[in-house]
């Protein structure tokens, strides 16, 4: 570019520098306030919906979250462009657990605990508070400190429809809810039952498989002597990582295959320290390879054994209270203990007796609550549950007709795995807040499912013949049960509402993997059965599409956490860079299938981008450009400017098809090699010597091409980078009255924009300018030196275009004159350059030395031959494959590649050097 002019006149104010926080906060501000997000029922358009997965309430913006958020702006501001009515249902998760433990957190810290029974508080000057108490301190803290999550949004720059924003515990979903609970129990797909749980004693609740994180931990494996029933003198071996559950055992399994325990299948062991007759069964479950072949059954306290004990009749005797604690039929010497210290005492009664086999050194995985960081126990216990197996049915067939799609597709085969043997799913939760179970129990334990108090004593009544007190259900549903209603519940229902008729069901979800099962999974179950009954399954499916996102990870492959001190703050990434910036990364590297490494040097990358389009923006207006009401871009003469807007119809092409294809690293890239390489580096370039000493004519054209160009770049590139194309569309003069950019057409260039034979002449150009350039700096050329070039074998279009376009080549490959190669001249000490219909070329001796150059080459050479044998030393250590993370692996070949690459380069570069 030329240097700017700097006074005001000239640049009308425009701002020499992209001064993002300046920016954001205002045009945000203007976007809300115009209502520029909102969606209209009453339009004919088409609707487009989105169902903006809830966050917690009581969360705040993760890079996971910038990533599924701005995926899912880019999309529904491409098609509030594109001319649809779209609908991005914003609202947040009232997160059970997350926000119990918050609100029970703060009050520890003034005092007060929670009155649920269980082992009491340490400090003896502690307040207990009751259930009612404690919700209303909950919800006091929600209206305080509830809206984070959001206003964190509206910064990264999000644009749901924020006048439509619901909470998983306002009056209407809470409705919704109630209803979905009594329809489904009044089907008989939910019911009351005893099964195993993952229990959670610090939190005193279950929890779902999701909240669930398995650890590696040191332990042992101590293997116990069984007596067989009336021959003490035998014994069946069996070993556990877990002592002080056998004061449950019910049986001994063995594989009905193990030839060294057929004649004991059918006999009795006597249990140890408790003295309790339990059978030996044969049972495929046992491995004979494993241990002595022999394993203890605790149905009550393992969810394999509980299978077993269910295939066999066996007891289940529960051993633990809700605290952990060894409880039930028991001695009376481990009860009341802390599972931990019964653990000791067992192993040492165990011993004492003689039966201790032996202690292994043991490293096993054991399941731990993610919030609470204790082990969770497989615990007995009443609960309610889903019938998940008949609401998977037709999930799973909507997905294998097509009805509902995966992007990327081998994100079906995780749904199928998952849905075609799923368990019935434990909807109750031990805690206060959430959806309290719309079930009430008479004097005799009856129970009267109902929508309300009032409708379950009428129940009730009939029942008894009179008036009976009935007492409600004290837990809650399972955060994933509200949720599962989302797609439906949000749009109204269960009234016949307009939205719902609408936008129901939507065009896509965007989530991570991690929650197929858990959400994705449970919506389509829902969304089937509740969301448009009696209409074909088609219609009834609550999106069309789910696309699964990519892991945001740290530079090396990691996965962020708090442990390894590698996460990245969205937030301060945007203080320092700019919210565009950070989403244009994120876009860049969201390849489908794909991990994104993100570092802050990326986003600085991204960032230089940005301040590339806010500098052309302004040397474009500093040089005349502004937008022309009749621009017809089919009607352009110049040879450059039919070139530029061939690429540019293209750019919109390709940005157009990878946004609505889900490949949103293509489409930020089309967008990003348009604007930097063809617009900046090239055409601004191409253009200087039309508008410093062309025609008023040629100026005129120039100004009005580079402007329309503009006009679209800003268009495209709008959903990736909101602010700073809409500063500029204003700034520039794009701006119709209080018409927002994001309320402005998506850009559909005409069919005959463009001219081939324009198009192959400036590629040419740039092709051999490229080829110049690249050459240079391969033999380390001096910047300052300016070379001859002489033409070869060049034909009749090769010697016109070179004499059209020498100005431009002399300047931008910094060569001093054009000719043809001197009779005689040969090779020697000048590289040839190969472009269409010609030869090129430079003559390099004099201008390097060639001995130094091929030195320091072959050093280089030597020195990445080495980091090669290296990596490949590593990758091919069995050890390092083994024991390294994938991510790790994976990083040490793509710096083998790089470095192959770069030798295969340099190689070239020396043979030619070589050869001077």
């Amino acid at each position: 570019m030329t240097q700017p002019r700097n006074d005001e006149a000239a640049d009308g104010g425009f701002a020499k520098t992209y001064s993002p926080a300046d920016i954001e906060t205002r045009r945000y501000a203007e976007w809300e306030k115009a209502g520029a997000f909102a969606c209209n029922p009453d339009a004919s358009a088409q609707p487009y919906t989105i169902m903006m997965p809830p966050p917690n309430v009581t969360g705040s913006l993760h890079m996971g979250h910038a990533l599924t958020f701005t995926v899912q702006d880019v999309l529904i501001r491409h098609w509030r462009m594109r001319g649809r009515d779209a609908l991005w249902q914003p609202g947040t998760d009232h997160a059970g657990i997350a926000t119990q433990m918050v609100v029970e957190r703060r009050l520890a810290e003034q005092g007060v605990f929670l009155d649920r029974g269980g082992v009491p508080p340490k400090n003896a000057n502690a307040k207990l508070i009751g259930r009612a108490q404690f919700l209303e301190e909950a919800w006091k803290w929600k209206a305080e400190s509830g809206g984070t999550i959001t206003r964190q949004l509206r910064r990264l720059g999000a644009s749901p429809d924020w006048a439509r924003e619901r909470f998983t515990m306002d009056e209407g979903l809470s409705r919704a809810v109630r209803r979905v609970f009594v329809d489904l129990f009044r089907q008989g797909l939910i019911y009351r039952d005893k099964r195993l749980v993952n229990w959670d004693p610090k939190l005193q609740t279950a929890v779902s498989d999701l909240e669930v994180e398995q650890r590696e931990i040191k332990g042992n494996l101590w293997h116990f002597r069984y007596p067989i029933e009336g021959d003490p003198s035998r014994f069946i071996v069996v070993a556990t990582t877990r002592p002080e559950t056998m004061l449950g055992d019910t049986a001994v399994a063995v594989h009905p295959d193990d030839s060294r325990f057929k004649e004991l299948v059918g006999k009795r062991a006597v249990l140890p320290l408790v003295g309790r007759a339990i059978p030996i069964v044969a049972d495929e479950y046992s491995d004979p390879e494993k241990g002595s072949g022999a394993v203890k059954i605790t149905p009550a306290h393992d969810f394999n054994d509980f299978e077993v004990g269910r295939r066999h009749g066996l007891a289940m005797i529960n051993v633990l209270d809700r605290d952990a604690r060894i409880a039930g039929d028991v001695p009376e010497k481990y009860r009341g203990l802390d599972r931990h210290e019964a653990r000791k005492l067992v192993v040492a009664d165990i011993e004492a007796a003689g039966l201790l086999e032996k202690v292994e050194a043991h490293t096993h995985m054991v399941p731990h609550g993610d919030r609470s960081g204790v082990a969770l126990e497989p615990w007995l216990t009443d609960q309610w549950f889903c019938d998940a197996a008949t609401l998977a049915r037709p999930a799973i067939e909507a997905v294998e007709n097509g009805h509902t799609r995966f992007v990327p597709k081998h994100w079906e085969n995780t749904y199928y795995e998952w849905m075609r043997n799923i368990q019935p799913w434990c909807i109750s939760r031990q805690l206060w807040w959430g959806h309290r179970i719309p079930a009430w129990y008479g004097p005799d334990g009856e129970v009267f499912v109902a929508h309300d108090v009032q409708e379950a004593q009428s129940a009730a009544r009939s029942k008894y013949g009179r008036d009976v007190e009935l007492v409600q259900d004290n837990d809650v549903l399972d955060t994933w049960f509200s949720s599962a209603l989302w797609p439906f519940s949000t749009l109204g229902w269960p009234e016949p509402t307009p939205e719902l008729k609408r936008y129901y069901p939507g065009d896509v979800l965007v989530t991570g993997f991690d929650i197929i099962f858990f959400w994705v999974a449970r919506m389509m179950m829902m969304g089937i059965h509740f969301g448009n009954p009696g209409k074909p399954l088609a219609q009834r499916v609550p999106f069309r599409t789910v696309y699964i996102h990519a892991l945001v990870r740290d530079e090396r492959g990691q996965k962020m956490s708090k442990s390894k001190g590698n996460i990245i703050d969205p937030l301060d990434i945007i203080g320092k860079y700019g919210t565009d910036a950070l989403r244009f990364t994120l876009c860049a590297l969201a390849a489908q299938g794909r991990d994104i490494k993100l570092a802050p040097a990326r986003v600085e990358g991204y960032r230089n981008f940005i301040t590339k389009l806010w500098n052309a923006a302004r040397y474009a207006r500093m040089n005349g450009a502004a937008p022309v009401a009749d621009f017809d871009p089919t009607k352009v003469s110049g040879t450059v400017n039919k070139w530029l807007l061939g690429e540019l119809a293209r750019a919109a092409a390709g940005v157009t098809a990878a946004i609505e294809g889900y490949r949103f690293n293509e489409a930020a890239d089309a967008i990003y090699r348009f604007v930097w390489g063809t617009f900046c580096d090239w055409y601004l370039e191409f253009t200087k010597p039309l508008l410093q000493q062309g025609s008023g004519e040629e100026k005129s054209e120039v100004r009005a091409t580079a402007a329309y160009t503009i006009g679209i770049c800003l268009k495209l590139l709008h959903p990736l980078a909101p602010y700073v194309t809409e500063e500029l569309w204003e700034v520039l003069g794009y701006r119709k009255g209080d018409l927002p950019l994001m309320s402005e057409s998506w850009p559909v260039l005409p069919a005959e924009i463009g001219n081939a034979a324009a198009e192959e002449e400036m590629n040419w150009v740039v092709d051999v300018i490229t080829a110049i350039r690249a050459l240079r700096a391969e033999m380390n050329v001096p910047q300052s030196a300016k070379l001859p070039l002489y033409r070869r074998d060049a034909g009749t279009v090769a010697q016109a275009r070179l004499g059209r376009h020498e100005g431009l080549i002399r300047t931008l490959a910094r060569v001093e004159a054009i000719s043809a190669e001197p009779v005689g001249q040969g090779t020697k000490g000048a590289a040839p350059i190969a472009v269409a219909d010609a030869t090129l070329v430079l003559p390099l001796a004099g201008f390097i030395d060639t001995a130094a150059e091929s030195k320091r080459i072959e050093k280089e050479i030597a020195r990445l031959a080495g980091d090669a044998e290296k990596l490949s030393r590593k990758l091919a250590n069995a050890d390092f494959l083994a024991k390294a993370d994938p991510e790790v692996v994976e990083e040490q070949r793509e710096r083998l590649a790089e470095t192959d690459a770069a030798r295969q380069r340099l190689s070239a570069s020396l043979r030619l050097l070589q050869g001077l």
